[in-house]
């Protein structure tokens, strides 16, 4: 860190930064902050430049010679520089990003990262080095991409009772979704128009199986809570069985079905998963279309909140990587942090010990008795029926229910008991209801 002239009576403070990793994200940060670099040191007094970009291919990125003192193939050297006051990381996955981030921490070097899979892994070991250091370890754009999410549980809501966070965290299953509750088309074909649009990639399984959204949802804990959790507390559902008939029932029952990351906290029990669920219409979230992202606060004090945006892209990520670098800076001029103080253990509530409404769906033979039988088994395991719709499929036929709020458990005992009778021929798609 270096002082130089002042500025309209502001002392100017150089931050020299290094940036690993240079992808969608990387670039658009660079653009970024050469736009607003004179903005940002008319507001703050800090001259932010990047010092060195560490990438995989050197060759690939010659282009930004003009835009950083060195470019390098070997990261581990970025994080050791003297010559680098802060450390950007944006490369992904734990290898060698964690290993990068405890050195650059090591060194005395606040870290901005996008890196959700590593927070999630290994999250609190890295906070709690941070703030043994007294250094910043911020992540911004590591949930909800330039939706400011974590900086509102941060700091304003630092003091909030927060009860619950339930949102959509996944910009293509959200997209996929909306295609298919728009267009009526199947999932396969909305995701094939998913990865053809640049919303998913090419191998979409850590999306469409939930695990992206179970990542985010455990540092949403995390922050929310103030709970030392990971990805292995984390109960996850994708979306690659919902089908356009189950589309249609939410339809009808006037729900639209969205995948949902949500972390209760319940009497010092924290529950956290992921998985798709019947959004009623009149709810914020069921109008959340494409591959945008909404998160939902519920607190004691503060009542309903609801931050809405760009959950992925290059920009809106950029925008919230730059946030995190400002406020990073800013820390270190002054010697302090924004760390997240002890995560303290809580115990993990099981999704079994949950109470949910759950869409049900059954095929079954069509014969007299069936229906009967069917709901004998619901009521045996104290699970009650709220509605049910009942159809002709080519000799055999269809029941669909919706349950009144009961104990997980007490679901899946009555759906193992369901398949043993000889009157139901497939168990389909079991999806949750929310409720009010």
């Amino acid at each position: 860190m270096r002082y130089s002239a002042t500025v309209e009576n502001m002392e100017v403070k150089s931050i020299r930064i290094g940036l690993l990793g240079c992808g969608n994200v990387g670039k658009a940060l660079v653009g970024l902050l050469e736009s607003q670099r004179e903005a940002i040191l008319s507001r703050t007094g800090l001259d932010l430049t990047i010092q060195a970009i560490a990438v995989q291919n050197m060759e690939k990125h010659a282009d930004l010679a003009a835009t950083t003192k060195q470019i390098t193939n070997n990261p581990a050297d970025v994080v050791s520089s003297d010559d680098i006051d802060l450390v950007v990381e944006v490369i992904g996955g734990v290898d060698p990003a964690k290993e990068l981030v405890e050195a650059a921490l090591r060194s005395g070097k606040p870290v901005v990262t996008a890196n959700k899979e590593l927070l999630a892994k290994h999250g609190p070991e890295l906070f709690e080095q941070a703030d043994q250091g007294n250094l910043d370890l911020l992540f911004e754009a590591a949930v909800a991409g330039g939706v400011p999410l974590m900086r509102v549980l941060r700091e304003s809501l630092k003091g909030e009772p927060i009860r619950r966070v339930m949102g959509i965290v996944n910009g293509t299953t959200n997209y996929v979704l909306s295609q298919m509750t728009e267009r009526g088309i199947s999932y396969s074909d909305a995701l094939s128009e998913a990865q053809s649009a640049g919303f998913a990639e090419s191998d979409p399984s850590a999306d469409v199986d939930g695990q992206d959204a179970a990542s985010k949802a455990a540092i949403i804990a995390m922050v929310a809570f103030g709970v030392r959790l990971g990805l292995s507390d984390v109960t996850y559902e994708g979306i690659t069985d919902v089908s356009t008939d189950d589309i249609e029932f939410a339809k009808r029952f006037g729900h639209t079905i969205k995948l949902l990351a949500i972390a209760e906290n319940d009497n010092g029990e924290v529950a956290v998963r992921v998985h798709p669920a019947m959004v009623p219409k009149h709810h914020p979230l069921a109008s959340v279309r494409d591959s945008f992202n909404a998160v939902f606060v519920e607190g004691d004090a503060v009542g309903d909140l609801m931050l809405y945006g760009r959950g992925a892209g290059g920009n809106p990520t950029a925008s919230a990587v730059l946030g995190d670098i400002i406020a990073a800076a800013n820390n270190l001029t002054q010697e302090t942090n924004n760390g997240l103080g002890n995560l303290r253990n809580t115990p993990i509530q099981s999704t079994q010990d949950l109470e949910n409404a759950f869409y049900i769906n059954l095929e079954v033979t069509d014969e007299s008795g069936v229906l009967a039988a069917v709901a004998s088994v619901f009521g045996k395991h104290g699970v009650s029926i709220r509605s049910m719709e009942q159809e002709g499929l080519d000799g055999e036929a269809r029941i669909v229910f919706i349950t009144h709020s009961s104990l997980e458990r007490n679901v899946h005992t009555t759906l193992d008991e369901l398949r043993e009778l000889d009157c139901v021929i497939q168990i389909g798609t079991k999806i949750r209801v929310v409720e009010g």
